[in-house]
């Protein structure tokens, strides 16, 4: 997941790309990251659900390759949305994406149909296309000048989607933080109903040069309850390869039931 390696790490209609969106591609660009920690997902009641959660992430072949696992708490109910999975995205520029959902141990993938990308995963306020952000690579991305967010002084990006291109969003606005070009915060506006979904970038760090945040929070504006996303451990330089992202070698993990 681009937001996943965001957390690590961290075709435009205008004649020049603007300097921060290269940035954000060079980053993604160069991306080979694993990194757990826990999500927790806080209902509207307040109740807490906890999942552990694993991601690796490697851009090879033109494409940004994440793989996504999470793990329940052991006092979930067995055959609901809080069985143990995993997902394998691909982020294409070219806007060909795909989502892979892995539920049973030698079986094949789910290719989940575009419809079903805004679906939250494991019930969270993460869509299975957050995982994705593919925002970065859409066709018309506009600067539209500084705004502050947190006590940051940032550029506003604003991407808008063309009309090939998959997505449940009309647009995104990304706050990037002016210095070193990293999300602080975006608001996705749902194509159907015009909703609002708010994703803030919490405890920004650098280590050996490389940016990351240590939490993201997901919420829809104006609904109760949220998700945030906990990053305990990882590494910005983890030597992985291609064949760490192939299905038959994911369908076959035995960390699926």
């Amino acid at each position: 997941m681009t937001a996943v390696m965001l957390l690590l790490a961290g075709a435009a209609c205008v004649a020049e790309t603007p300097a921060d969106l290269v940035t954000v591609r060079n980053r993604m660009e160069s991306s080979d990251y694993r990194a757990s920690g826990q999500i927790v997902r806080v209902d509207a009641g307040g109740d807490r659900t906890r999942f552990a959660i694993s991601a690796e992430g490697l851009w090879f072949h033109g494409a940004m390759h994440t793989l996504i696992e999470a793990v329940p708490s052991k006092g979930a109910k067995a055959g609901g949305k809080d069985e143990p999975l995993r997902i394998l995205l691909e982020t294409r520029p070219d806007g060909r994406d795909s989502i892979r959902v892995f539920r049973r141990r030698g079986a094949a993938p789910t290719l989940l149909p575009p419809e079903r990308w805004g679906d939250g995963f494991l019930g969270t306020n993460f869509s299975y296309e957050d995982l994705l952000d593919a925002q970065y690579f859409w066709p018309e991305q506009t600067m539209l000048g500084e705004a502050s967010f947190g006590g940051r002084r940032c550029d506003l990006l604003k991407s808008v989607p063309g009309a090939s291109d998959r997505t449940g969003y009309a647009e995104v606005r990304t706050w990037l933080d002016h210095n070193i070009a990293y999300p602080v915060h975006a608001e996705k506006k749902l194509r159907q109903g015009g909703a609002v979904k708010e994703i803030t970038y919490y405890g920004l760090r650098q280590s050996n040069g490389v940016w990351s945040a240590t939490q993201i929070e997901a919420k829809m504006r104006g609904q109760a309850g949220s998700t945030v996303w906990i990053i305990k451990r990882g590494t910005a330089k983890a030597h992985l390869n291609a064949n760490d992202f192939q299905p038959g070698a994911i369908s076959r993990s035995e960390d699926l039931p």
